[in-house]
């Protein structure tokens, strides 16, 4: 289980953003701050995995907030470094810069949708679990963790994140049987059409295959196997 600490200093926005958090599986809401010293508090007695962090608050600015968060843990041995996703409205290239070096996983700049929320939080559980079970690193295993390729290597189509296609492909994996885009759909808590999109990729790049299913009435039902 993923805990989480939301920090913002709208109450109605830390309360829609941990509506969002608790409707995922594997996450859950352990507390809320509206204030930089608030949250540092919070999170030295809570010692949460993520913290979703605003750059303005009314005392600091979440990048400092970040910083003394890193202090903080690098002050007490053996505690957990909290990863850090930064939502915020501020926009100036130079935040991002800042939040990129302070050790932010990501920058969501609000409004964004639910999905978009959603979707970075499958890629921390996905980072995660990829670390966890990490023991001596090969390059491709760092590049995978990072989000980067090496020269000359194929990418992900436009409009398709790397998370999500771990996902996809895990779900995938876990049913040698095969699955339909809506049977995928429900267990990664993806829509059925970007799950399709995703399946339809592997298709194409020749690491699943499809087979048609043929019922009583209607079109038959695509459904999809890994074979990597």
């Amino acid at each position: 289980m993923v805990k989480v600490l939301v920090v913002d200093d709208d109450f109605m926005v830390a309360r829609l953003h941990s509506r969002y958090v608790s409707a995922m599986d594997g996450f859950e809401v352990v507390g809320v701050a509206h204030s930089g010293a608030e949250a540092l508090r919070a999170a030295g007695r809570l010692r949460p995995d993520l913290v979703l962090l605003d750059i303005y608050l009314p005392d600091m600015d979440g990048i400092e907030v970040l910083r003394e968060l890193r202090a903080a843990e690098e002050r007490e041995p053996g505690r957990a470094a909290a990863d850090a996703l930064f939502i915020t409205a501020a926009r100036e290239a130079g935040l991002v810069r800042q939040a990129l070096r302070a050790g932010a996983l990501h920058y969501l700049i609000k409004p964004f949708s639910r999905v978009a929320l959603q979707e970075q939080l499958r890629h921390v559980a996905s980072l995660r679990t990829r670390l966890d079970a990490l023991g001596e690193a090969r390059q491709e295993d760092v590049d995978h963790i990072f989000g980067t390729r090496p020269p000359g290597s194929r990418g992900l189509p436009k409009g398709l994140a790397a998370h999500t296609a771990d996902l996809v492909e895990r779900t995938l994996r876990g049913h040698a049987e095969g699955l339909s885009a809506t049977e995928c759909a429900q267990a990664g808590a993806l829509s059925r059409v970007s799950a399709r999109r995703y399946l339809e990729y592997f298709v194409e790049t020749g690491r699943a295959e499809v087979s048609l299913r043929y019922g009583g009435t209607g079109r038959p039902e695509r459904r999809y196997r890994w074979t990597g």
